[in-house]
């Protein structure tokens, strides 16, 4: 029997850009996903803010608190034992004062098994993420399309201006985050930073010349129906799965063909 595969770290991701391997990320919200998404090797689960949207059901991200934060959290990170789990700093959690990102993100390390945290915002984040670090707080990145800064952008837009990306992702990398999220920029911009800063990115919809990529994993098994973002590829369609099983039990409890005798106890 093979020794089990030991659990991915930051450092890990380094390496894998050294060796120009791609790394996977999809976000995660419960235990029974990441248990699933954990046994099919995925890389990294990011417990997203997104759960804002796909979970609870809001337009955007900004409702999401930081208490909500830890109890997916937590649940994620007890069903992942190779994954690295990466908790999502929710809007208002961080960017009062770099003292108030420390505690914040210190209540993931201290209260759920995860093993870093990320953050959005590029040049004004970087002294907060050199806090973070130097208080031995693995920090991931987020520049280009922030969700959190979208009433400030008017809309979740495709960022267009490389050289306002190039100096964020630069800032975020000096600053010694240990990777970075591009998200919806185009493409040409995407590897023009990949090629020059040192840590690895994660794409989304910025392009296949990222070192990983990351989708939202309701958009990815066609759960998510509200919106369809043009970067998202459907591997399955398990909305309309769900649909046909949930109208195919009402008949059954209608009919009383459900359940059947070998279905009950004698």
């Amino acid at each position: 029997m093979a020794p089990a595969e030991p659990p991915v770290t930051p450092p890990d991701f380094a390496r894998w850009k050294q060796q120009g391997r791609k790394i996977s990320v999809l976000t995660a919200y419960d235990y029974t996903t990441a248990l699933l998404l954990d046994q099919a090797e995925v890389d990294c689960l990011l417990v997203g803010d997104t759960l804002g949207m796909v979970v609870q059901g809001h337009s955007t991200t900004l409702r999401v608190t930081l208490d909500q934060m830890i109890y997916h959290v937590e649940m994620v990170a007890r069903a992942a034992k190779r994954a690295l789990v990466v908790a999502d700093m929710p809007f208002l959690s961080y960017q009062a004062s770099p003292e108030q990102a420390i505690l914040s993100a210190g209540r993931f390390l201290k209260e759920t098994e995860c093993r870093a945290v990320k953050l959005e915002g590029g040049r004004r984040s970087a002294a907060t993420i050199r806090a973070l670090v130097e208080a031995d707080i693995p920090i991931m990145g987020h520049v280009g399309l922030t969700p959190q800064s979208i009433r400030r952008l008017g809309g979740f837009k495709v960022q267009r201006n490389a050289d306002e990306i190039l100096a964020d992702a630069h800032a975020v990398a000096e600053a010694g985050a240990f990777a970075l999220v591009l998200e919806c920029i185009p493409s040409d911009v995407a590897a023009r930073v990949t090629a020059e800063i040192s840590i690895p990115t994660i794409g989304i919809g910025a392009g296949a010349g990222c070192d990983g990529q990351v989708l939202v994993t309701p958009d990815l098994l066609g759960l998510f129906e509200g919106f369809r973002p043009r970067f998202v590829r459907r591997y399955a369609e398990l909305g309309d799965e769900i649909r046909k099983a949930a109208t195919q039990y009402v008949a059954d409890v209608g009919s009383g063909a459900f359940p059947n005798a070998q279905e009950s106890f004698q």
